[in-house]
């Protein structure tokens, strides 16, 4: 399947998902940061695909490898070696480590195995979604089926669903 269908980078759908979210936090002067492992860059990608996206996205950090997590997002390296990046208080942690490091009123993670082979112990499919703001983060965590880019894909779509 291929992701870059329609408008943007990320498709049709993510585009519109994005511009809705920037709409609401550009309406509340408020700001977004991306943590992203298993998407890889498509979350970052998809909100800066919309013009005008700079006046509330405040940046992306791509923590594919796992002790890139610890070194640039915070997540305590100890939680790593006994769970493994595959953990929902992983994907805590880097939405609240990019939303404390970059600055911005939300951070938003992503973290998941989306295969072909398991990792941390985790199927192919599993995945964690954060948003932290301020004292609270919400973690999702998610079966999803099909190949990699399927995943990926659907774990975008997702994401629009869970920010309504």
């Amino acid at each position: 399947m291929i992701v870059s269908e329609g408008s943007g980078s990320a498709g049709a759908a993510a585009h519109d998902l994005a511009s809705q979210v920037l709409d609401r936090l550009r309406a509340g002067g408020q700001t977004v940061a991306v943590a992203e492992s298993l998407t890889g860059g498509l979350v970052a990608a998809a909100l800066t695909d919309v013009p005008g996206s700079s006046a509330v996205f405040r940046g992306g950090v791509v923590a594919y490898a796992t002790e890139l997590k610890a070194e640039l997002l915070g997540v305590d390296a100890m939680m790593l070696r006994r769970h493994g990046a595959i953990y929902p208080a992983v994907a805590a942690a880097m939405a609240q480590g990019v939303r404390a490091r970059l600055g911005a009123t939300y951070g938003v993670a992503t973290t998941g195995v989306a295969g072909p082979d398991s990792a941390d112990g985790q199927p192919v499919g599993t995945a964690h979604i954060a948003v932290s703001v301020a004292d609270d983060t919400v973690v999702r965590t998610i079966a999803l089926a099909g190949d990699r880019q399927e995943i990926r894909r659907l774990l975008l779509g997702r994401l629009r669903e869970e920010s309504y």
